[in-house]
């Protein structure tokens, strides 16, 4: 149940420590008893670790640290905390995955060493809680999203609809807008839609970068960024300057080039209840079949959204 309150913890403040990874920790004493806790602060403060053994000050001694990541084991703009860790008295630590870094990893080795007990699991809830930083500080590049919105005949216009999808579909694509570092599409949809891409009627610390992929030009008045490299550039480019996590609206064209480049972590795809019977598909014609993972299948409004993953780091 500790564990689980960690976890708890980042999922009600899933950017709390940003740009780094958000962390949850929760400090139980010998008898069981939760003593502390504590979540990232922003970049630059206290580690979660920190936060919850200072809350728990000497009730910690001889407990358990509870905590969503491996602990780090390098200085950074805070010093490590394994030393803290050990300073505190706590004699067992559980995380509930380990850090992906060459860094910051090792952690666990170090505590081991000093004589505590330590459990490092592997729990995909953890690994997804940061899974954008994940991608972004394993590959150099932004986590991809690729956002799809079909008919049940996979066709991306029904005839006489300005919209594919309903009200709610189109809220939930401004709240994934709201969560992720930047927003894009290709060259098609600029000039078919005239795209703004930003975040509307949803509340938002602030407006992703919004991007158009493809050799332009841009029309007059777009607001939207060029990027017109090699994906894989672009997207290490993007990277460099600390964009983590990208969702990719389409169109079909640009979201084929993503998959066959093998650059898509994970897919969304909301499909509408009508046959649309005409139009253009979702994707394009893939040079082979691409197995997905992790369904997940959610309601929302009259449509479904389906979520799966490609890949995980």
């Amino acid at each position: 149940m500790s564990l689980e309150r960690a976890l708890a913890l980042v999922d009600a403040e899933p950017r709390h420590g940003y740009p780094n990874p958000t962390v949850g920790a929760v400090v139980v004493d010998a008898g069981g008893a939760i003593v502390g806790e504590g979540v990232s602060e922003p970049a630059g403060g206290r580690h979660a670790e920190v936060v919850a053994l200072d809350a728990a000050d000497d009730a910690g001694r001889g407990g358990t640290l509870f905590v969503t990541m491996e602990p780090c084991a390098h200085h950074g703009h805070t010093p490590p905390c394994v030393g803290r860790i050990v300073a505190a008295g706590v004699i067992r630590v559980v995380a509930a995955c380990a850090d992906p870094t060459e860094q910051a990893s090792g952690g666990a080795a170090q505590l081991r060493r000093h004589g505590l007990e330590v459990e490092l699991l592997d729990l995909p809830r953890a690994r997804r809680q940061n899974e954008a930083w994940r991608t972004w500080a394993v590959r150099g590049r932004p986590h991809v999203l690729l956002k799809l919105a079909a008919s049940l005949d996979g066709r991306v216009v029904v005839p006489g609809r300005r919209w594919v999808t309903g009200e709610a579909a189109r809220r939930r694509v401004h709240e994934l807008r709201s969560q992720v570092d930047a927003v894009a599409v290709g060259m098609g949809t600029v000039r078919a839609d005239a795209p703004r891409l930003d975040v509307r009627d949803v509340a938002v610390e602030r407006q992703p970068r919004r991007l158009a992929f493809g050799r332009g030009p841009l029309p007059d008045g777009s607001g939207l960024e060029l990027r017109r490299g090699p994906l894989l550039a672009e997207l290490e480019a993007l990277g460099a300057a600390g964009v983590q996590s990208l969702l990719l609206e389409g169109g079909p064209t640009l979201a084929t080039a993503f998959l066959e480049a093998g650059l898509v972590e994970q897919l969304l795809v909301f499909v509408a209840p009508v046959l649309s019977g005409d139009g253009p598909t979702m994707l394009g014609r893939l040079a082979r079949p691409l197995d997905l993972a992790s369904l997940e299948l959610e309601q929302v409004g009259v449509d479904v959204l389906l979520t799966a993953r490609l890949r995980e780091d």
